[in-house]
């Protein structure tokens, strides 16, 4: 007699782009692993979703499509996923996605965490599994955020928008030619006593334009001239309440 399949949805999620080639987390091991688990369990997996997001954002393009588009029982049965934390790391939003292919039917169904379904027990292990994700989670920010200001407090980029004037590079501010000439002009054209509406319409004038393409406004002077103590060489990233020494080459003396 033959076996009887369901239908289900295979669904993917992986961080980055470089995680897509990734052994353990990439799309192919988690893809090997939801069609051996849905044969298992007598389910034929008849249509793929992948994103290439983060756990924590909700908005998804693939998920998107699995909770608010056109897909229902029937056809789908379930959707299997290779773990809990590839729908979420945030317990709040995998419970919402949860409850929301409940209520469609839809069975949600991991090939690493298995307990009985409805089961009070199971409810428990669930969102045990995804407080520990959460968990895990922040403790990553806490250490990347801890590691930023040890380097910060060293003088090294830490991360963010590259200051006018400069450009990241293998982890380090490099002076960027173009955008520092004008860095030198505006303070130059400080020490003559030029406002900050003369020298945006100097570099107007004579065809200078933004990192973003656009024309100077004095707002974009005083960005630059309130940022002095960093192109003399100084550091300071966040909260950090003082500057100090940085690491990368000074603009002006």
């Amino acid at each position: 007699m033959l076996k009887e399949y369901k239908n289900a949805i295979g669904y993917i999620r992986v961080s980055t782009k470089e995680q897509a080639s990734d052994d353990k987390f990439g799309i192919s091991a988690q893809k090997q692993a939801i069609l051996m688990f849905a044969n298992e369990n007598g389910y034929n997996i008849v249509d793929w979703k992948i994103d290439e997001v983060s756990g924590t954002q909700d908005d998804r393009t693939a998920l998107n499509e699995i909770l608010y588009g056109d897909v229902t029982n029937p056809p789908y049965e379930a959707v299997i996923i290779f773990k809990n934390d590839r729908l979420a790391r945030d317990t709040k939003l995998y419970f919402y996605y949860f409850y929301t292919l409940e209520k469609k039917n839809i069975k949600l169904l991991s090939t690493e965490e298995k307990f009985a379904e409805g089961d009070d027990i199971a409810n428990i292990y669930k969102a045990l599994l995804q407080f520990v994700a959460e968990q895990e989670r922040k403790n990553i920010a806490l250490r990347t955020s801890k590691g930023r200001s040890i380097k910060a407090s060293c003088g090294g980029y830490s991360g963010g928008r590259s200051p006018y004037g400069y450009k990241v590079q293998n982890g380090r501010l490099i002076i960027n030619e173009n955008e520092a000439n004008i860095v030198r002009k505006v303070f130059e054209f400080q020490e003559q006593g030029k406002t900050l509406q003369d020298t945006a319409d100097w570099f107007n004038d004579n065809g200078y334009i933004t990192r973003s393409g656009k024309k100077f406004y004095p707002s974009h002077i005083k960005s630059i001239r309130d940022n002095k103590p960093l192109y003399m060489g100084m550091y300071k990233y966040g909260k950090m309440t003082d500057w100090v020494k940085g690491v990368h080459e000074p603009l002006i003396k």
